[in-house]
């Protein structure tokens, strides 16, 4: 018998097993970023190119399949952290991590509700703040000791100012999806030491009819 001809099947099998997974967690990404989580299985599975039945191999329901996405994301955010420690100049590599964590929140329906969701699960909650922490606390550290941030800024005042940055973010996306970017300018601005230039302000402020009409989708969402 031939055994290589004998064991090829199986090894290509696997392989094809692990690509309609990685399919399949990729599908389940643009969607949970464009959408939240309301999405279904079946939406996956149609973006992914596969059949429903295949989705439900790899993961049993859609909390297996969130999770499998929530930590993918969680890793890329410790390696944009890692980078960030890793900078030659401590307040850009500062600048680099809060706009890639500004940017993923404010961009990422589904990694947002997620989080949300994990406030209410305090020892999940407290598990990725553990995780993260350590590396954000030597971002803030770094450039801190290099004279380029407030000297009183904390790491938990970088958390909530994310925080700050995907609630606004969350508010203004019906009607200006964009603004946000305006309001990471200011908060890093307003934590950069006096030495630091400041960031430009390339997108304009909420106009007063945009803040009304903002404030009317979270009324009516509310009715709901």
């Amino acid at each position: 018998m031939n055994h290589a001809t004998a064991l090829s099947p199986p090894r290509r099998l696997r392989a094809d097993a692990a690509r309609n997974q990685q399919r399949i967690v990729d599908a389940a990404r643009e969607l949970f970023a464009d959408h939240g989580l309301e999405i279904t299985l079946d939406d996956v599975a149609e973006r992914a190119g596969v059949g429903v039945g295949t989705v439900y191999r790899r993961f049993a329901n859609k909390k297996e399949l969130i999770a499998e996405v929530f930590e993918q994301n969680i890793a890329e955010f410790g390696d944009a952290a890692d980078a960030a420690v890793a900078h030659p100049d401590p307040w850009q590599g500062l600048v680099r991590f809060f706009e890639y964590a500004c940017t993923h929140l404010a961009t990422n329906r589904g990694f947002s509700e997620v989080m949300l969701e994990l406030e209410n699960d305090m020892e999940r909650f407290a598990a990725v703040r553990d995780r993260l922490k350590p590396t954000v606390a030597a971002i803030i550290d770094r450039a801190r000791d290099a004279g380029a941030l407030a000297p009183d800024v904390q790491t938990s005042d970088f958390f909530a100012l994310i925080h700050m940055v995907d609630a606004l973010a969350e508010f203004s996306r019906p009607v200006n999806p964009d603004v946000w970017q305006r309001y990471m300018a200011i908060a890093l601005n307003g934590v950069r030491a006096d030495s630091m230039p400041r960031q430009p302000l390339n997108v304009p402020a909420l106009t007063d009819e945009e803040v009304e009409l903002a404030k009317s989708h979270v009324c009516s969402g509310r009715k709901r």
